[in-house]
């Protein structure tokens, strides 16, 4: 496959290697049966570190566009890399992303599968950790599967003699977390909210970033000043949610 290739030939070794990066808690990774990898989303090394370092293969979710290829050769080109490496499209023409539109990643999970998701929805703009999205909840509730907390670290892209350089990143993963309680209760909005508290929580504990009580995307767009989120740093996630009864 691919995938295997791309990984174990290309990517692995610079990244351990050249990069120095190295991966802690890696015993915490359930060595089979589907599960959802939650991470922070600090830069753009996040996305070849993370599949990189750790043991299983990491399905990422990809904006469904992406796969179509209609916009000249590069994107046809993207289409045909995200296609042979298997990744799947999450189809998010609605807006935010619903069980409809879930169907291609809830059957990763279902065959057993590992997805990686990025739960803030967009890197971070300064460094802290952001509010994250509650689609990360709705795919572990659905599937019925664990998530695991991870925290990536160093994993800035600089330039070096003219290339891409990360100067040794580290990968951090937690505990599985488990919600099989609330899992016949995947469409309540408070069970959303407080599973994706809890999943940023852990993804805080191992990251130790300060967190900011507003989305990211707020703060890209220019509707949220930096005094203003400055204003929403509160202690941990999910500081001021009620966890619902079981």
């Amino acid at each position: 496959m691919l995938y295997t290739l791309f990984k174990n030939v290309l990517f692995r070794p610079v990244i351990k290697y050249v990069y120095g990066a190295r991966v802690v808690g890696e015993e915490h990774l359930p060595a089979r049966g589907g599960m959802i990898l939650a991470s922070n989303h600090l830069d753009a090394g996040d996305t070849v570190v993370l599949p990189s370092m750790v043991s299983r293969k990491v399905t990422f979710p990809a904006k469904a566009e992406l796969f179509k290829g209609n916009r000249g050769l590069f994107s046809k080109l993207v289409a045909w890399f995200l296609t042979a490496v298997g990744q799947v499209p999450l189809d998010r023409s609605g807006g935010r992303v619903s069980l409809a539109g879930l169907g291609p990643v809830l059957q990763v999970l279902a065959d057993g599968g590992c997805v990686g998701i990025y739960p803030e929805g967009t890197r971070s703009p300064d460094g802290r950790l952001y509010k994250g999205k509650t689609g990360v909840a709705r795919m572990a509730l659905a599937a019925q599967v664990p998530i695991v907390p991870v925290a990536m670290q160093n994993t800035t892209v600089i330039k070096k003699f003219g290339l891409p350089w990360i100067d040794h990143p580290v990968v951090v993963i937690g505990e599985p977390l488990d919600f099989s309680e609330y899992f016949d209760r995947g469409e309540d909005p408070r069970v959303l909210r407080w599973v994706t508290d809890e999943v940023m929580a852990a993804i805080q504990r191992l990251s130790g970033q300060t967190y900011v009580e507003a989305y990211g995307t707020s703060v890209k767009s220019g509707s949220l000043t930096k005094a203003q989120a400055d204003a929403r740093i509160l202690e941990r996630p999910g500081i001021n949610t009620k966890q619902p009864d079981a």
